[in-house]
């Protein structure tokens, strides 16, 4: 999404992008999905996906420590995808981008847009705009004003952009979009959307992405962003509270909980009570909500992120909130390609979101 001086434009408002794959690259792990057009009317194909742990520290807080490590994971997991693409979609943390809606005059000629987003621009980046990238997207007509239009400008600092662009250039892949990853998991949400009752237009809908060491909270309305809030809980804990209990290392802590094999006390002593506490942050944050917008009420809540196809955390969620909840799987009406094993897709689909609306800007017309 974000323009830059490289040798890789970054570019989201183009056309139509050449083929690409999603690259999400998180505190966890790297995620990589490649779509392709179904001859299905707007459909599409999932052609391949991949999954490949991170170090543990390479990436935190958004930031990458470990270039080299996240490198090496980048070309693990394309050489696991088995593809020749080598056009990548990378998406940059929330926390790392300045957004802000402005109005303008309508009517602007290009270049007159571009120097009053700029202009406008100083005001709310407490950076020199030489360190930053900084790009814009029109949303449309201002809410109530014909002689207004209202500006998405978004705007990082280039050095978050260049890590990332590196990191993806030394696995021999190349950067062609730089999105921001809540946008990006709100394109993906556009297919789940979809498979609820009249598409839940004018409802509210929390999508809530739960990851490794932070929960997202962005509640959607018609497809917009009404709301959104970070907290502090996520599968980092649950990875904690396996080692306590059981007395086993980092990486045997998270082994067990990925693959099985743990005591058979875990659901009821671990797993459990963790769901009950994540309940009680969505619980929480629907409250935030309530409080501090115009809306009381949340239609459904779908959980994303590496932890939402944890056993029994919809039920205590649905539970405690009163609320529909499901589980993400923005692949659900895709087509799967022969090489997709259908039961493993829906196993790591919610993971999956943001990577899935990267690989979606290949067919972004805006």
């Amino acid at each position: 999404m974000l323009k830059g001086n490289f040798d890789i434009p970054l570019d989201f408002l183009q056309a139509r992008t050449p083929p690409l794959i999603g690259v999400d690259i998180s505190a966890s792990s790297v995620k990589m999905v490649e779509l392709s057009e179904s001859s299905k009317k707007s459909g599409y194909v999932v052609e391949r996906y991949a999954i490949e742990a991170l170090p543990k520290d390479a990436v935190s807080d958004g930031n990458i420590n470990n270039l080299e490590a996240v490198s090496d994971t980048l070309r693990r997991a394309w050489k696991r995808m088995g593809t020749r693409i080598k056009n990548v979609s990378l998406a940059l943390p929330a926390a790392a981008v300045i957004t802000k809606k402005i109005l303008l005059p309508a009517g602007l000629r290009e270049e007159d847009l571009e120097y009053q987003v700029e202009s406008e621009a100083n005001q709310y980046i407490p950076f020199a705009m030489e360190e930053v990238n900084l790009d814009f997207q029109v949303i449309g007509p201002a809410p109530g004003n014909a002689e207004e239009i209202e500006v998405l400008l978004a705007a990082s600092r280039k050095a978050n952009v260049e890590d990332r662009v590196a990191a993806a250039q030394s696995a021999g892949l190349k950067t062609v979009v730089v999105d921001v990853a809540p946008y990006a998991a709100e394109m993906a949400f556009d297919q789940i959307r979809a498979q609820l009752p009249g598409g839940a237009a004018d409802q509210c809908v929390a999508l809530v992405d739960i990851g490794a060491n932070a929960m997202n909270v962005n509640v959607l309305r018609n497809g917009q962003s009404v709301y959104a809030r970070d907290q502090q809980i996520g599968g980092d804990q649950l990875t904690q509270l396996i080692q306590n209990a059981f007395g086993l290392t980092a990486e045997e802590a998270e082994a067990g909980k990925r693959n099985g094999g743990l005591p058979e006390n875990y659901e009821s002593d671990v797993l459990a009570p963790f769901c009950e506490s994540v309940a009680s942050e969505v619980a929480r944050a629907m409250q935030f909500f309530f409080t501090s917008t115009q809306y009381n009420e949340v239609s459904y809540i779908v959980l994303a992120g590496g932890c939402a196809a944890l056993a029994g955390l919809d039920d205590a969620v649905a539970t405690r909130t009163q609320v529909n909840t499901l589980v993400a799987n923005p692949f659900a009406q895709m087509v799967l390609s022969s090489r997709i094993k259908p039961r493993q897709l829906q196993t790591d689909a919610p993971a999956l979101m943001i990577a899935c609306g990267l690989a979606m800007r290949r067919f972004d017309p805006s």
